[in-house]
């Protein structure tokens, strides 16, 4: 289609489809933002990750552990400390910094000041530090091992200083410990209540109705003695940490704690919930 043009000419410029379209763009109207939603939704790249370049703080937060161990004549005290990255963010991080053994025990302090000098390196380099747990749980003593409070055995000193290790990276959330859900949870308080009905019932059925007085005097003299009375009901013993599992319990294999019975001919834990029939 021709156009006339009746005016002079003084310049001219080509309109690309690109122009045609930033002009559209800049017609619709657009709302006003202000400058802290526009930095909120920007990307933040200068989250502070835990590495060996970060200087120790005046202060730490930590916690102090205590070992009670067969193996050694006075407790350990383990502390850990820890420091908090992106402090005040949603981004705040609590990660282990150092850790100290102390105890007046001076027959293992060369080993105990090596290895927590090696910890504490390992813990400022950064990175996953999990490993450590595993590596310390899985050191045996060739004497043998003990059992601590709550009936969990521990196969030597070091894995237990590991289990605590554990137990901290648990608190400040950087192991996440897969709890039993409210099913299991069911469940495992079933086969516990069944057990001790069943101990119960089985103590009424065996113990022996007193033929005399004379006899039931007996007994109770006997009991009061702190003598074992045949038939009499499996105790529920208090194993510490608040656990009770019955004396005759084994070792679970699974969590390493003495919660292991015999329910309808098959190896049940009461504390974990592992069954050996499935």
């Amino acid at each position: 289609m021709a156009v006339k043009i009746d005016k002079k000419i003084k310049g001219y410029s080509v309109l690309t489809p690109e122009d045609k379209a930033r002009e559209a763009a800049q017609a619709v109207p657009t709302a006003s933002v202000s400058r802290a939603t526009v930095e909120a939704e920007l990307p933040q790249d200068n989250i502070i990750q835990m590495h060996e370049r970060i200087e120790r703080p005046e202060v730490l937060i930590g916690s102090t552990y205590k070992i009670k161990s067969p193996l050694v004549e006075h407790a350990m005290y383990v502390t850990i400390n820890d420091i908090v990255l992106n402090a005040g963010t949603e981004h705040e991080l609590r990660r282990p910094f150092e850790i100290f053994v102390n105890s007046k025990s001076m027959e293992h302090f060369q080993w105990i000041v090596a290895l927590t000098r090696i910890m504490s390196a390992v813990f400022r380099k950064g990175g996953d530090v999990t490993f450590l747990v595993d590596e310390m749980k899985a050191v045996f003593d060739p004497r043998g091992g003990y059992f601590k409070a709550g009936g969990v055995y521990m196969p030597s000193l070091v894995a237990e200083l590991g289990a605590i290790v554990e137990e901290h990276m648990k608190s400040i959330g950087l192991i996440h410990d897969p709890q039993m859900s409210d099913h299991q949870r069911a469940i495992l308080a079933d086969k516990r209540k069944q057990y001790e009905d069943r101990a119960k019932k089985n103590s009424e059925v065996s113990a022996p109705a007193p033929s005399s007085p004379a006899v039931a005097g007996e007994d109770a003299r006997r009991a009061d003695g702190g003598s074992a009375v045949p038939g009499s009901s499996e105790d529920i013993a208090v194993t510490g940490d608040g656990a009770s599992f019955p004396p005759s319990a084994t070792l679970c294999h699974k969590c390493s704690t003495k919660a292991l019975v015999i329910m309808d001919g098959c190896a049940t834990c009461l504390n974990c919930g592992y069954s050996k029939c499935g």
